[in-house]
């Protein structure tokens, strides 16, 4: 796959991580420069209610409950989306896209990426694959999740990638290993699948706020900062986010890292259905 191919799939992945603001459902498609933080050794414990002094309570099904119940999350059924775009990889480097976003919960995302108005390329992430339409070399590609997380080396689904988006837990319903309180946030760490959660609540506003992910086993870091928080009807939703993946390439096993900013100028939550278009050209050719 080439290195646009590679750019659009990273981009269309973790749009929501790049994005970082909502998420929506869908059905499949048819034919149509920051710190890191620090230990701080004077954090304190400070367990969440219903929850007992050493983090987790004698029931993980009730203590999730009232994780969730201490994060401000992003709930709906259709988002729209206007935004600039940014990202910067090894082999690829892309500056003020402009792109628009449809989101159904729990089913599709939707984008349209373009350049000087000319839309250059659509994507569509459904819950089982990603679907790239190149319109300027008339090509397509497809993916599964498992294809892209071996590429990355990162691992990937659409609820994580939904999350992401729109800045909610990305596992919801799991205990928390660890709470602390650090300054003005509240550290909630959690883990899945051999990754370390590092999930930081606002204190003032209950939002995710930075969200650090680690995987044991390949070293390969995420890490998302949600900033400009907006009201969205009855939520608090980020009009920026930045992401950084830092990963091991596949080939050469050498450090890379990717960089992605997504800046929200326009966002809604609209009751009916804006409409997935997408359908591939008899005579666009399929990439491998």
């Amino acid at each position: 796959m080439t290195n646009v191919y590679t750019a659009l799939l990273f981009m269309s992945v973790l749009l929501g991580v790049g994005g970082c603001r909502r998420q929506v459902p869908a059905t499949s498609p048819t034919a149509q420069p920051t710190t890191r933080p620090t230990p701080d050794s004077s954090v304190v414990s400070r367990p969440v209610s219903g929850s007992t002094s050493s983090g987790t309570s004698g029931n993980p099904a009730s203590f999730a409950r009232a994780i969730d119940a201490n994060v401000a999350q992003v709930d709906f059924m259709f988002l729209t989306m206007r935004s600039k775009l940014s990202f910067k990889s090894p082999q690829q480097a892309i500056d003020n896209a402009t792109v628009s976003i449809r989101v159904q919960k729990d089913s599709l995302i939707w984008l349209s990426i373009s350049k000087l108005g000319i839309e250059g390329a659509r994507v569509l992430i459904a819950r089982d694959s990603v679907h790239i339409l190149d319109k300027i070399n008339r090509q397509y590609a497809v993916a599964d999740y498992g294809t892209i997380s071996r590429q990355f080396r990162f691992p990937l689904n659409f609820a994580f990638v939904q999350a992401l988006l729109v800045g909610n837990l990305p596992l919801p319903g799991q205990p928390a290993q660890v709470v602390r309180q650090e300054a003005d946030t509240l550290l909630l760490r959690q883990t899945s699948n051999g990754s370390q959660i590092d999930n930081y609540i606002g204190e003032q506003n209950r939002k995710l706020a930075r969200l650090l992910v680690s995987v044991q086993q390949t070293g390969n870091t995420l890490r998302l900062d949600y900033q400009e928080f907006t009201a969205l009807n009855t939520f608090l939703f980020p009009y920026v986010s930045q992401l950084e993946l830092n990963y091991k390439t596949t080939d050469t096993g050498q450090p890379a890292q990717t960089a992605v900013m997504i800046r929200h100028s326009k966002v809604e939550q609209v009751s009916e259905n804006p409409g997935f278009p997408f359908s591939v050209p008899a005579s666009y050719q399929r990439r491998p």
